[in-house]
């Protein structure tokens, strides 16, 4: 399902946002959500967004004229959505490749997160397309898995994530919100945010770093009780 009423406004306020911030809410709020190990491939542009998923495997497709995998979740997105796919079945395969990164481009998507290898990252280079994934492979998907679901739940990580999530990446990682939670991790990391950028202001101002990360900010993300 896509989040409820307010899905774009969340969605606008996440971009204006880190993974690192995030993280750090999360951390606060005793949430998991953070993946460790997907990769920037073809963009050092952060992503933000609401998740569409693609579960690929071995197996019968779905019902229905054969589609290629990856091509009905860029049908259904809508412009700013993030396309997440987990594919397990086999290491050596392409989960995403380049036609289907310059399909999810002209429509508007924000880009990929693989839990996978994908292919044909030249394409999505040429292209500005980010790709967040495992790793590379030239290796094709055709014969070999199926697109088994749309959005339906998936594991990335050992985060299981749904349609109507939300999840961020950028160099420094990936982090995934579930939508009941989305509006107090947001509130969390915007509070963050502004008393990061408080204390950069006040290094440029010449105080002591060792006056400006003191107990404050050691204690800045401890629980409420």
């Amino acid at each position: 399902m896509r989040a409820e009423a307010g899905g774009d406004d969340f969605a606008s306020r996440l971009r204006k946002l880190d993974v690192c911030a995030v993280s750090d809410a999360l951390d606060k709020l005793g949430i998991t959500g953070v993946v460790i190990g997907l990769s920037p491939l073809s963009s050092s542009r952060r992503i933000a967004g609401q998740v569409l998923t693609i579960k690929l495997g071995i197996g019968a497709p779905p019902p229905g004229k054969p589609r290629h995998i990856g091509t009905t979740a860029i049908e259904a997105a809508k412009p700013g959505d993030v396309i997440v796919v987990e594919q397990r079945a086999d290491s050596n395969v392409g989960s995403w490749g380049g036609i289907l990164s310059l399909g999810a481009k002209l429509r508007g998507i924000s880009g990929v997160i693989a839990e996978g290898r994908v292919r044909d990252i030249d394409e999505a280079r040429q292209h500005d397309f980010p790709v967040f994934a495992r790793g590379l492979t030239p290796v094709t998907a055709r014969g070999r898995i199926v697109e088994l679901a749309n959005n339906q739940p998936v594991e990335i990580g050992d985060i299981q994530v749904n349609a109507g999530d939300f999840a961020i990446a950028d160099g420094s990682g990936v982090a995934f919100i579930a939508a009941h939670d989305i509006e107090r991790v947001l509130a969390a990391a915007e509070e963050i945010v502004a008393r990061e950028a408080a204390m950069a202001r006040s290094l440029y101002e010449g105080k002591p770093i060792t006056e400006v990360m003191g107990a404050t900010y050691e204690n800045m993300l401890q629980r409420s009780t």
